[in-house]
């Protein structure tokens, strides 16, 4: 769970992390068309936070893992940055950010992942006290045992079936998800890829380890690219997905597929169950996850990748899935 890694963090490796302080101020509505509405097709708006913050490697925010209590969390933007820390709320809404701490991600070799040109550090999933991590314009992924340092870990590269390696520059593991037990294809790490395209022009996505290992491929419809995946507690996949246009602006939608349709060969496709574009809180919408609140609620967490511009925004944004 990302809260025993985030505990093994603090109390192993704080001599090499730093301290960020991190700014918040709430978003009062979703909808800037009209502040009155909550509910987003499936998902209801519970709350949403601008964050900003002093330390310069503060931003570009790629993926945010959440223990299930909802309140720890280990987050890592891309430029191979870890962050961990823990969420405030003030009753079900996010008020803001407390003990963040930072810390460059390390190889193998102990030293900072982008000094081995490790560039672009895109998605994170948790299996327990180990982590992993894709890079996606060199297109590989590392393992992290938390356990032996906290952030402070070395990161050990997986293999990785030739065809990965053979993903599009710039457009490679965008979402990693680990199937945990008791699930269809438990043991199992999910990647997709943010716009690595099959003959059919299709997402490419793999399957690693667990029982039954190979590539899969997500239906692409409407231009949207992958940009993070999650796991609901009842077993379906989630997908995140973005789009630009210059006449349109951006876009952003999320997918669900059931884990059990999930396998080697298999062209996969589920319902959009939200949907939004400039007319609401959003930005360049890179992280979800997806954790259950003791009273019962299913709730997703997304995170906004401010590309470290001026004019954009890190926003936290929170939503109860109605039907799950």
């Amino acid at each position: 769970m990302p809260g025993r890694a985030c505990a093994q963090a603090a109390a192993v490796a704080a001599p090499v992390t730093t301290a960020v302080e991190v700014t918040s101020r709430p978003l009062e509505a979703f909808d800037l068309r009209d502040r009155t509405r909550r509910r987003f097709g499936d998902l209801v708006f519970r709350s949403g936070l601008v964050l900003t913050s002093s330390f310069k490697e503060f931003g570009g925010l790629s993926a945010f893992r959440i223990e299930p209590n909802g309140k720890s969390f280990v987050a890592m933007n891309d430029k191979g940055d870890w962050f961990t820390g823990s969420l405030v709320y003030q009753g079900k809404a996010l008020a803001g950010l407390t003990d963040v701490r930072s810390a460059p991600m390390l190889g193998a070799d102990g030293r900072p992942i982008t000094l081995r040109k490790l560039y672009d550090s895109e998605s994170l999933a948790v299996d327990g006290t180990t982590l992993y991590v894709g890079i996606e314009r060199v297109n590989r992924i590392l393992k992290f045992d938390f356990r032996r340092g906290g952030v402070a870990s070395r990161g050990e590269e997986i293999p990785m079936p030739a065809a990965f390696r053979r993903l599009p520059y710039n457009k490679g593991p965008e979402g990693l998800v680990f199937v945990p037990k008791g699930l269809p294809l438990e043991g199992t790490l999910i990647v997709v890829s943010e716009r690595g395209l099959n003959a059919s022009g299709n997402l490419v996505g793999f399957l690693v380890g667990g029982p039954r290992p190979g590539q899969f491929s997500i239906r692409r419809s409407r231009d949207f690219d992958i940009s993070d995946a999650a796991l609901l507690p009842s077993g379906d996949l989630l997908i995140l997905e973005r789009k630009f246009s210059m006449l349109a602006g951006v876009g952003i939608r999320i997918r669900r597929i059931p884990l059990r349709v999930i396998a080697p060969g298999a062209i996969v496709d589920g319902p959009s169950i939200f949907e939004a574009d400039l007319g609401h809180e959003i930005d360049n919408m890179e992280g979800l996850d997806v954790h259950r609140t003791a009273d019962g609620d299913t709730v997703l967490t997304m995170v906004s990748d401010d590309n470290f511009s001026m004019l954009q925004r890190t926003l936290l944004l929170q939503f109860t899935l109605v039907d799950d």
